[in-house]
């Protein structure tokens, strides 16, 4: 149990539900939170994030991404504490309860109703599962192409907040995407840190990521530009949407934002990048967190 709570990497759990807390505020603010909604969106989530890194440490094993060069601590088939064949036997065993669990969200969310709303979160739940297992699995894994970004914005941005709030709606409106993309950059950032603290390794075992395809100079530019209109995008929905002095308490999140900034501008070396990775989803975390806050309770 020990060896799978490692490779289940439970640090990167807050960041996962970070989205689901801010939709399911806005949800709580218009009047239309439901406990077992929330509830089953939360372990959903947990699940594609533990399913996810499940399928890092398998895809990035086998393919001996994982080696003795890389920076970042070892992970579980690297290391050798759990097997080839035991981590594929988790993964399928954590796909199938993660789909369980969507399919209990999904009913819970629509009573049977709905067929057509149903059926399309049916087929996102399914492509959430395919992405979280195809970032480093298989030949066209495409955290192997650059494009982990990508799915991280939408999955863990886009899909988690607007995806929610929807589940608890059944409606959406224009402004509910400010959030979305805020925890969405936020949620690429601490990929974009630990791609920033693997680049040369990755670059040598034919991991294009797109630090690997930028260099590491443009890389910390495009880290800043995430950072910050994450940061900016929050301040725009409360500028339009709210009037009360306590829906800015998020404001104190960003000043080790602000901090992590600084540093990785000065830093010159990858491995002193490790440590900040926990920083920036701690603090994604606690911007989910005191956003909805100033939300649901001022």
């Amino acid at each position: 149990m020990k060896h799978w709570l490692q490779a289940a990497r439970l640090r990167t759990l807050p960041l996962s539900v970070s989205g689901i807390v801010v939709g399911s505020a806005m949800a709580k603010n218009n009047g239309q939170f439901n406990f077992w909604i929330f509830l089953f969106a939360i372990l959903t989530t947990l699940g594609l994030q533990i399913l996810s890194n499940f399928a890092n440490d398998y895809g990035d094993g086998v393919k001996g991404t994982d080696n003795e060069d890389r920076v970042g601590p070892k992970r579980a088939l690297q290391s050798g504490i759990i097997s080839a064949k035991s981590m594929k036997k988790g993964i399928i065993s954590t796909a199938i309860i993660t789909l369980l669990l969507a399919l209990c969200l999904i009913c819970l969310a629509f009573k049977g109703t709905n067929a057509g709303y149903s059926l399309f979160f049916v087929m996102l739940g399914i492509a959430a599962i395919g992405a979280a297992i195809k970032y480093t699995i298989g030949k066209s894994a495409y955290g192997y192409q650059g494009l982990g970004d990508v799915f991280v914005f939408v999955f863990f941005g886009l899909v988690s907040v607007v995806g929610v709030y929807f589940l608890y709606a059944k409606a959406f409106f224009l402004s509910l995407l400010l959030p979305a993309i805020s925890i969405g950059f936020l949620s690429v950032a601490v990929l974009n840190l630990n791609n920033m603290r693997d680049w040369v390794n990755d670059q040598k075992t034919g991991k294009n990521t797109i630090v690997v395809k930028m260099g590491e100079k443009k890389a910390v530019v495009y880290h800043n530009i995430i950072v910050i209109t994450a940061m900016l995008s929050l301040v725009f929905f409360t500028l339009i949407n709210n009037t009360s002095i306590s829906n800015w308490i998020y404001l104190v999140t960003f000043a080790p934002l602000i901090k992590h900034l600084q540093f990785v501008n000065q830093n010159k070396e990858p491995k002193a990048l490790d440590p900040e990775l926990k920083k920036v989803a701690l603090s994604t975390f606690f911007v989910a967190i005191l956003f909805s806050l100033g939300l649901i309770i001022w």
